[in-house]
């Protein structure tokens, strides 16, 4: 932390945010931030910015005379100058500023702003901002998927992360947020209640009836573990007819994944290795060894890969980036849900799960339902429509890179495909070596010049092939399709077999012709995607 002055943050403020009516005597200068609940019997104020909340004007005069036992360089309270005209005499023979707040500003901002002048970025607020942003995401994906509000504490009761703020919080919650911990009169109550006993003794959610008389609601919390080493809670507040019958399913995986991401910030893993996890599992045999060591995941047991893709209109639009994010972060609860070690991140463009340490290569079916669940609760909770490729089971996380090309090519399949969200490698097989083959054939430079020049300067002949070989070689669906004669028709399969010298009921003749037609048609799509 470094020294700054009022004068620092009050630069930083928007204009009418806040005013300072008194200044700090002798240029005191500020070395750290304070929030003090107006309840808080002491606070040690030395050489803190303090926030104090839970009262405006008059009222906040019992809190201030405590908060001078001790003396802040100045303290930042809501009201207006004429409701604080006896907090400014009692704080002027103090030597302490006073920094009036206007009522309607958002303390939240206030504290953001003093806490970047205040605490300068450094390698150690990197980790700690990303890892911030991964438990609010953590929490706003599990409030959508429980409809109720969240809060992540750490193992002392302080506030992590929380999802959006709304008008069903109750007093606690209210009170959590703005201090950044659970008021000590609630603390107590919970103890009080058992809930806390409860929780220290499983790792399964807890359930806290609701108390009217308290102002509590209903909650359902689980405990956050590192082996036996509690890391902290998450708690679920109910806003509007209690809790859905997956909230023990949903909040599994959320304590699952945040426990992860609390470990890995414990053991300052660097932000690259965060970041390209599924990468380097991906690049081969001795990244995935590396990786599992450095995970602690099971490398010789076998392992699967899933890629979970969007419609290409849905890619381009406008807030795809932030689909793809929360896509992913819904993502990681399902699959933290069904295995723990689960690993989910970017892959060219898609989300990727890596689902290691299976019991068994007859693991299809769970992976499918796992895909599935996904799925259904993106096309709900986030307004798309996923499409995810589930990839074979390999016998181990060192060869899960040898499926990586025929789970992409699945997932194609997928995205083009209007029957079905959710495959496996069964449901396209004959498709994906069709594909293939196409892939294969367009990437030599080889072609049968006489079809080549008919395809490219005869549109009606090759569009009568292209439905041709569509109908499977059925002259009169070609004809029905077309709105065509059957004469017609045979008349032009007649007039391409002359010119191009092949024969389309030979099979090695109608492949070579489907070959070409499936490369133009791929080579049509590109062209108009492109416009």
């Amino acid at each position: 932390m470094t020294a700054v002055t009022v004068d620092d943050i009050l630069s930083d403020l928007p204009l009418g945010f806040a005013s300072l009516i008194l200044r700090p005597a002798n240029g005191s200068t500020i070395e750290r931030f304070l929030i003090a609940d107006a309840e808080d019997e002491t606070s040690d104020g030395d050489g803190a910015f303090v926030l104090l909340i839970g009262v405006r004007g008059r009222s906040a005069l019992p809190a201030l005379r405590r908060l001078l036992q001790n003396p802040p360089p100045v303290v930042a309270v809501k009201g207006s100058r004429d409701e604080l005209s006896e907090a400014e005499e009692l704080l002027r023979g103090a030597g302490t500023g006073l920094l009036l707040v206007n009522p309607a500003a958002d303390w939240d901002r206030l504290l953001s702003i003093a806490k970047d002048r205040i605490q300068p970025r450094s390698y150690q607020s990197e980790v700690l901002t990303l890892l911030e942003e991964d438990l609010f995401a953590v929490a706003q994906t599990t409030a959508r998927l429980t409809s109720s509000h969240v809060v992540i504490e750490d193992a002392a009761n302080k506030v992590l992360a929380y999802s959006t703020v709304s008008n069903d919080i109750d007093e606690l919650r209210k009170a959590s947020i703005l201090a950044r911990r659970g008021p000590r009169k609630y603390e107590l109550l919970l103890k009080d209640l058992g809930a806390y006993r409860e929780l220290h003794g499983t790792r399964l959610p807890v359930r806290v009836p609701a108390r009217p008389q308290d102002g509590l609601r209903e909650r359902v919390a689980i405990t956050l573990f590192a082996g036996d080493r509690i890391m902290g809670y998450i708690w679920l507040q109910e806003t509007g007819d209690g809790f859905g019958p997956d909230v023990d399913h949903v909040l599994k995986g959320s304590a699952a994944r945040t426990s992860a991401e609390l470990i890995r910030y414990r053991n300052q893993q660097s932000v690259h290795m965060r970041e390209d996890r599924i990468a380097r599992i991906l690049s081969g045999p001795a990244e995935a060894a590396a990786s599992a060591h450095s995970e602690k995941i099971p490398a010789d047991r076998p392992a699967a890969l899933i890629l979970i893709g969007i419609s290409d209109v849905e890619a381009q639009a406008d807030d795809a980036a932030l689909k793809h994010g929360e896509l992913a972060n819904l993502a990681s609860i399902h699959a933290a849900a069904y295995k723990a070690s689960a690993i989910v991140g970017q892959f060219k463009g898609d989300t990727a799960v890596i689902v290691p340490g299976l019991q068994s290569a007859a693991a299809e079916p769970g992976l499918r339902g796992l895909a599935e669940s996904i799925a259904r609760d993106a096309r709900k909770h986030l307004g798309i429509t996923p499409f995810a490729a589930v990839g074979p089971v390999v016998p181990d996380l060192l060869s899960i890179h040898s499926i990586t090309r025929i789970t992409e090519a699945l997932l194609s399949c997928l995205g083009r495909s209007s029957q079905t969200s959710v495959a496996t490698v069964d449901d396209f097989e004959g498709e994906i070596l069709f594909r293939e083959a196409v892939q294969n054939f367009s990437s030599s430079t080889f072609r049968h010049r006489g079809l080549s020049i008919l395809l490219q300067e005869d549109a009606e002949l090759a569009e009568t092939l292209r439905i041709y070989f569509e109908s499977s070689l059925d002259v009169a669906e070609c004809a029905q399709r077309m709105k065509l004669h059957k004469n017609t028709v045979y008349y032009r399969i007649s007039k391409a077999s002359r010119v191009t010298g092949l024969e389309f009921g030979n099979p090695r003749d109608s492949l070579v012709a489907l070959l070409h037609i499936q490369e133009r048609a791929g080579t049509s799509i590109q062209q108009s995607d492109g416009k």
